[in-house]
């Protein structure tokens, strides 16, 4: 996985780190759920899908969102300096370019980052990452 971050005025952050892939199930539906960290950076995504994974573009949506069946959950984490940083996309888009043998997939979006004073960018590149066999659960926690 690889992440490129800005958050307003100047501050910009770039993170790689190993990624894994598992189907998911429960909760508001099923999907396949994207995960990656490294020290304090990170980025999760939760495809949400009545069925299959498909090619094409995904609309991103908030996690709350019980309406949408199709569409991309995404937060991110990082650092600048020790502080840490987080931010759920709010607007954007996921595009998946690959599926076999692995998922390859970029996230392009951004959001309302409060510790941050502001809103954040950020693209995220999950590459060739294989789906697992196991699944995990959808369900979110409050």
């Amino acid at each position: 996985m690889r992440a490129f971050v800005t958050r307003p005025p100047k501050d910009t952050v770039r993170f790689t780190a190993p990624a894994i892939a598992s189907q998911c199930v429960g909760g508001v539906g099923h999907g396949f759920l994207f995960r990656g960290s490294s020290g304090g950076d990170g980025a999760i995504l939760w495809l949400r899908t009545p069925d299959s994974l498909a090619l094409g573009t995904w609309p991103l949506v908030q996690r709350g969102d019980t309406v949408s069946l199709r569409g991309g959950t995404v937060g991110v984490r990082f650092m600048v300096g020790e502080v840490a940083y987080g931010v759920a996309l709010d607007s954007g888009a996921v595009t998946v370019t690959a599926l076999r043998p692995s998922v390859m997939l970029v996230v392009r979006g951004a959001g309302l980052a409060v510790s941050a004073a502001g809103r954040v960018t950020a693209e995220v590149a999950f590459d060739a990452v294989p789906v697992g066999a196991d699944t995990v659960s959808c369900r979110s926690r409050s």
